[in-house]
């Protein structure tokens, strides 16, 4: 799926997605026309989605994050993914199987707005939140070789 250059080069961009074109060049041996036609087909396969930048929610003010499980009451699954969808304090949410139909990260600034999100979906849906303490491991993405499990 991945040869060897297209491992090391998603490996760099992941420690570092503002790796200038030269020097991924530089680090894998190949010209930065052979790095950008690389670069180009990993994201027309769909390996690379985007090039982002990953902001600390604290230094915007945002001290506290949550885990929320979301389970519609029937026949509101539609309006509460729409809800979840336009509440900007929902960085993210998968929809899962088994009891719930939602489990979401949110980012509040106290308890109290934290209060007044959930009672924006209250009556559509019940709720169990956990607040999150620590994460000891950060989003990554998958292995890049296939482990041998």
């Amino acid at each position: 799926m991945l040869d060897e250059l297209d491992k090391k080069l998603l490996d760099i961009l992941i420690r570092d997605s503002r790796t200038s074109l030269k020097e991924l060049a530089q680090q894998v041996g190949l010209s930065s026309p052979s790095v950008s036609e690389r670069l180009r087909r990993l994201e027309d396969r769909g390996v690379i989605r985007a090039f982002t930048v990953e902001i600390d929610p604290q230094a915007l003010g945002y001290t506290l994050q949550a885990i929320v499980r979301i389970r519609p009451l029937p026949g509101k699954l539609h309006i509460v993914q729409k809800l979840i969808e336009e509440i900007p304090e929902f960085g993210e949410c998968d929809k899962v199987t088994g009891d719930d139909c939602f489990v979401a990260r949110l980012f509040v600034r106290s308890i109290g707005d934290l209060d007044k999100l959930l009672d924006r979906i209250a009556d559509k849906a019940e709720t169990s939140t956990a607040i999150i303490k620590a994460q000891p491991i950060r989003r990554r993405p998958p292995p890049l070789d296939m482990p041998d499990i």
